[in-house]
């Protein structure tokens, strides 16, 4: 007698929303997603919880005035948003940034990517369920780091230090030893680090093969940074389309292979290392003089338009701005990161679990201020 395999029994959808207020949404954003039992059926991104018209209260503030709107689109990686911005205006009006201003934001631009990339792997293990040791032990250094950029400006999370034609201080003296005091500590954490997570029986579980992006699927749709790396791609604007100094810096791109949750997360761990390699050459090698060029206090540049971008932790992060000739900009508009790689989040998880998605949304390590501005 033969036995009839059973067959399974779908069950009438049922729709979830996940947040706009929920930890697992980092941030103020909410996932509307459809569910036959587990097994996510479609998914809805709805985003504009947190929007706030930045980029037109910017069109009234002069072009130095926007510096600290910056801040607030990408909250944790203020120092990367100021520098993007700056280099914009400087393109557009022609300013030339001394060479230790340069070196100056290398250095802030590299300690923010380690800060941000500790909340990112830190959060990302937790989403795992590997509970919450590596994400303390990862604040640890990103406190060290904030307590510098206290010490150069007075803030640590929205730090408004880089200035149109370099940066707003010199570093006070005392923040050399304390630098050099967490670089010599950074190889012993990463490490440790490593031995927390890498070989994680929960993370390689809960990650490995899960929120796929192949390498077409990756450019087609523009993501950038550890999304795009960890699915093979080795672009990275910093060597790509050089700005200050990188190109005068020795570091390595890494990549991942299957595109997965566990690749972006290796791939931003190892960029962790690279940062520090830079660090310490940045250290070894930045010259004296002044840090900043002298520019008009109501600057009005020649009308025309100009688009910069950098390497942020997220990715591409540009701006673009035009002026009319007077003390404001005519349009400001910033090409944010995780409003594209965000754009990702359907093909990744639709056909798995909903718990896959949730690890799939934390790997893809978004900003809800970059996405609603």
């Amino acid at each position: 007698m033969a036995i009839e395999t059973p067959k399974r029994v779908h069950s009438e959808p049922v729709v979830v929303n996940i947040g706009p207020q929920h930890p697992s949404t980092h941030g103020v954003f909410r996932l509307k997603a459809t569910l036959d039992g587990e097994i996510v059926q479609d998914v809805d991104m709805l985003i504009g919880y947190l929007h706030r018209s930045m980029e037109k209260l910017a069109e009234e503030r002069t072009f130095t005035q926007n510096i600290p709107f910056t801040d607030r689109i990408d909250y944790l990686a203020a120092m990367s948003n100021n520098l993007s911005y700056c280099l914009a205006v400087e393109k557009l009006a022609g300013i030339e940034v001394p060479l230790r201003g340069q070196w100056l934001r290398v250095l802030f631009a590299e300690l923010q990517r380690i800060a941000s990339h500790a909340m990112a792997n830190g959060t990302f293990v937790n989403d795992c369920g590997a509970w919450q040791t590596p994400l303390m032990y990862m604040f640890r250094e990103r406190e060290k780091i904030l307590d510098l950029f206290e010490m150069t400006c007075g803030a640590r999370l929205t730090t408004n230090y880089m200035r149109i034609g370099g940066v707003a201080f010199d570093p006070p003296l005392e923040l050399w030893p304390a630098l050099c005091s967490l670089l010599d500590e950074m190889p012993d954490r990463l490490e440790e680090y490593a031995a927390l997570t890498v070989d994680n029986e929960i993370v390689l579980a809960r990650s490995k093969g899960v929120g796929v992006v192949s390498a077409e699927a990756a450019l087609n749709a523009s993501l950038s940074g550890p999304l795009l790396r960890g699915s093979g791609v080795p672009w990275d604007l910093r060597k790509a389309d050089p700005y200050c100094v990188y190109d005068q810096l020795d570091f390595d791109i890494p990549v991942g292979r299957d595109g997965d949750c566990y690749d972006r997360f290796r791939v931003r761990l190892e960029e962790v290392r690279q940062s520090v390699r830079i660090l310490n050459q940045v250290v070894e090698r930045i010259p004296g003089g002044p840090w900043q060029a002298e520019v008009p206090l109501h600057l009005r540049p020649a009308a025309g338009e100009a688009y910069a971008r950098i390497e942020s932790p997220r990715g591409e992060l540009g701006f673009y701005v035009v002026s009319d000739g007077g003390p404001t900009p005519w349009r400001f508009h910033c090409r944010a990161p995780s409003l594209i790689n965000l754009s990702a989040l359907k093909e990744m998880t639709v056909g798995r679990s909903l718990a896959d998605a949730i690890v799939t949304l934390g790997s893809i390590d978004i900003v809800v201020g970059e996405i609603d501005r």
